[in-house]
């Protein structure tokens, strides 16, 4: 047996039959006309987004949507969040349907002149991941008759501990080395750009609220630094976001309220220059991921030298990240559990897969469960973000898996 990950909260204490959104999971299904499928339960992002607001009252919220960019979840989250991160022309034509282009910005190290046209059409801001994209949006503002928005993503000299994914610190594709980026600010703002701040990015997906603390610290302190070598105040600054979740045994829930204190006690006395400047914390999997259940139907059960095999209709397909194939190195168990026998104690060890012809396509490995029959529904958790967009859905030529939002 292999250990996984704990339920989040929200479904940690249901017993017997698993409900989403209050309604039981069984009814999701006959909803869909089918499985696989994965609901996002809007109660929960909304709770994660009050919690936030009462932690860091002073911080604007931006939802980077690479995270979740399934269009009614965007329709609900749009008019709770202060902007939206965008990271294609794809996602930029997604945000500006529910949110002003005004509070939106796109970063991404390779934007294509037709996308860097797009933004500057539309009035979002661009983060600027080097001096070449910068000049090619100023020769594309020119030939457009729009002055661009931008501001200048950072490549920072620190890295966020402990991150599970670190861009800081190192040589990296994202954004402009740290000693480069006053020079190309005093250039965006002597071509008449209209300069939006700064975009500082050190890493994702960290549980030490005081790794957090001590990254956001030393961003403010670059900040002040390079406005300080510009001579102009940034109207903003993205210090980035790099809250994790708990996917895994013995992963500890971040404490955002620590997170909080801490940045409000830096904010309060922070260098001249940024006095009037605005901060925002961009997020995608704090605010989604445990909003979101992947349900799908046992279609087999099989015995193979002495390991039990439950074999599902959906799999990595659908859900790259639990069958341990995205941004993992150590096969990990996402939490899993038998929708009908929620509370239940376990009585056998089983493997999860899924229908494709790969031995890749595992979504449980020697997981502990409850009694499983042929027919029940298996709920995959942690499912909100980085789940059927991430996933390679075409891959055997299988159909994709609905998606459906749980309203408030």
């Amino acid at each position: 047996m292999k250990p996984m990950g704990a339920l989040p909260p929200e479904f940690a204490a249901q017993s017997g039959a698993l409900t989403i959104g209050g309604r039981p999971a069984d009814g999701w299904a006959v909803e869909a006309s089918d499985t696989p499928l994965f609901v996002y339960d809007m109660a929960i992002v909304a709770a994660r987004i009050a919690r936030f607001r009462a932690a860091m009252p002073a911080i604007d919220l931006h939802y980077a949507i690479k995270a979740n960019p399934h269009a009614d979840l965007l329709t609900a989250i749009a008019p709770l969040v202060d902007g939206l991160d965008v990271a294609s022309s794809g996602e930029l034509a997604k945000a500006i349907v529910v949110k002003p282009a005004a509070s939106i910005s796109f970063a991404g190290p390779g934007k294509r002149d037709d996308e860097l046209a797009a933004a500057i059409t539309a009035g979002a801001t661009l983060n600027v991941e080097s001096e070449g994209e910068a000049v090619r949006a100023f020769a594309i503002g020119e030939r457009l008759g729009h002055t661009p928005r931008m501001a200048v993503r950072v490549n920072p000299d620190i890295e966020l501990r402990g991150s599970g994914m670190r861009m800081g610190g190192r040589a990296s594709p994202f954004g402009v080395d740290a000693g480069r980026a006053a020079a190309l600010v005093k250039a965006i703002v002597a071509a008449g750009a209209d300069w939006r701040g700064f975009h500082i990015y050190a890493g994702s997906q960290a549980l030490d609220p005081a790794a957090i603390a001590e990254t956001q610290a030393a961003t403010i302190a670059l900040a002040a630094r390079l406005s300080d070598e510009v001579g102009v105040a940034p109207p903003l600054v993205n210090l980035g976001g790099g809250f994790g979740v708990p996917y895994f045994a013995g992963d500890v829930a971040l404490n955002v309220e620590r997170v909080g204190d801490a940045l409000a006690q830096e904010l309060a006395s922070r260098p001249a220059i940024l006095a009037k400047t605005r901060f925002a914390i961009e997020l995608g999997r704090w605010l989604v991921a445990e909003a979101g259940v992947y349900l799908t139907r046992v279609i087999d059960i099989k015995q193979s030298q002495g390991e039990t095999f439950v074999v599902v209709d959906g799999g990595l397909n659908h859900q790259l990240a639990a069958s341990g194939n995205f941004g993992t190195v150590v096969r990990r168990n996402y939490p899993i559990a038998v929708a009908a026998r929620m509370g239940h104690a376990p009585t056998e060890t089983v493997s999860v897969v899924g229908p494709l012809c790969t031995p890749l396509d595992r979504l449980g490995d020697k997981v502990a469960l409850p009694p499983v029959h042929v027919g029940d529904l298996i709920a995959i958790f942690m499912a909100g973000a980085y789940g059927a967009s991430a996933s390679p859905a075409a891959f055997l030529g299988h159909p994709p898996a609905t998606e459906i939002v749980s309203v408030l």
